[in-house]
């Protein structure tokens, strides 16, 4: 951990760690998910139906399907943790004390064309800008994904905005600005913000601080996307 990767996170509010687990160590994982798809492809109740609901629901429930013991132990390791405790300053809390462990965060191949409307951005964990680092999320590839594949976006910026002031002439409302993508990305830049599209190799880490807006995206490619998460809250 490099101080220009915490001033990076700092000032931008996430950190790609490529390569950061060996592929040997999620090439099991990935096996097993590919095993687990296969078999809700064929399964009364599985695929074909996760398929017919809404976008973004269809995340939760396929993810929901699916077994994968040991995804905590293999991706959630001292090292990693050792990471996020220097970006915060002190150790995060261990799984047992108070976070769900590790979830995944499974999206359907072809969901439909790749677009930035109609998406649920938010932040899981209210804290001002001011405040010292609430929590680190951390995303996981466990394959490759694609660009528009259906990784999570993130604002990266967006932390040093409270969302919650009234709007001026200068910084209008951020949540009603993502709501319009025509010329998004552009509107954004002149407010010194980012879309950042989790994307990349499996073995890739995502850090994010809590104050960041992120949401689901569609996932407009041939393959399954398989990632995983995990939030690490610092105490008071």
């Amino acid at each position: 951990m490099s101080p220009t990767q915490i001033d990076h996170f700092r000032t931008h509010g996430y950190l790609h760690l490529e390569g950061f687990h060996p592929k040997p160590r999620v090439a099991p994982l990935r096996q097993k998910l590919r095993d687990e798809l296969k078999r809700l492809a064929g399964a009364k109740g599985g695929l074909s139906a996760v398929q017919r609901l809404p976008l973004f629901q269809q995340i939760g429930k396929l993810s929901a399907l699916v077994n994968l013991p040991g995804v905590h132990e293999a991706l959630v390791t001292p090292a990693l943790l050792d990471v996020i405790a220097k970006l915060g300053h002190r150790a995060p809390p261990s799984a047992a004390a108070g976070h769900p462990g590790t979830q995944l965060l499974l999206s359907p191949p072809q969901q439909g064309d790749w677009t930035l409307q109609g998406l649920n951005w938010h932040v899981d964990l209210a804290a001002r800008p001011q405040d010292p680092l609430p929590g680190v999320q951390a995303f996981f590839l466990i394959d490759d994904v694609a660009p528009h594949g259906g990784a999570t976006l993130a604002l990266a910026g967006s932390h040093r905005i409270d969302t919650r002031r009234p709007a001026s002439d200068s910084q209008p409302a951020l949540r009603e600005l993502l709501k319009d993508p025509l010329d998004l990305e552009r509107r954004l830049g002149e407010q010194g913000l980012a879309i950042v599209e989790m994307c990349g190799r499996a073995g890739d880490v995502f850090l994010m601080d809590m104050r960041v807006l992120h949401t689901p995206s569609v996932n407009a490619t041939k393959q399954p996307r398989m990632m995983a998460t995990t939030r690490c809250i610092f105490g008071t």
